[in-house]
């Protein structure tokens, strides 16, 4: 799991409920600062729309990838970069742990 520190990046999967945000490609999440962290899995963030516009998207659900992705509503994910150099770190510390 990676904790969410304010100031990081990740990406935004506004679904239905910010249309606005969505002007040219449905399939592509949009790039968003994490700018209030209230749990390992529920952030504040300010999301950037496909014209580089800024929005603020409140409790939004940050997926950590061990859970099933909620279709039903916002949520926000790490980038794959984030995902492999946290797996890495992981691998170093158990690698270091059985030394």
């Amino acid at each position: 799991m990676i904790k969410p520190t304010i100031g990081r990046i990740v990406w935004f999967h506004p679904e239905q409920s910010y249309p606005h945000l969505v002007q040219h490609d449905k399939t592509q999440p949009l790039a968003a600062i994490v700018t209030y962290v209230w749990s390992d899995t529920l952030v504040n963030l300010s999301v950037f729309d496909q014209d580089g516009k800024q929005y603020a998207a409140t409790s939004v659900f940050l997926h950590q990838g061990d859970e099933s992705v909620m279709t039903n509503g916002p949520y926000a994910e790490w980038m794959p970069y984030q995902k492999g150099q946290a797996a890495k770190t992981e691998a170093l510390e158990a690698a270091k742990g059985n030394a």
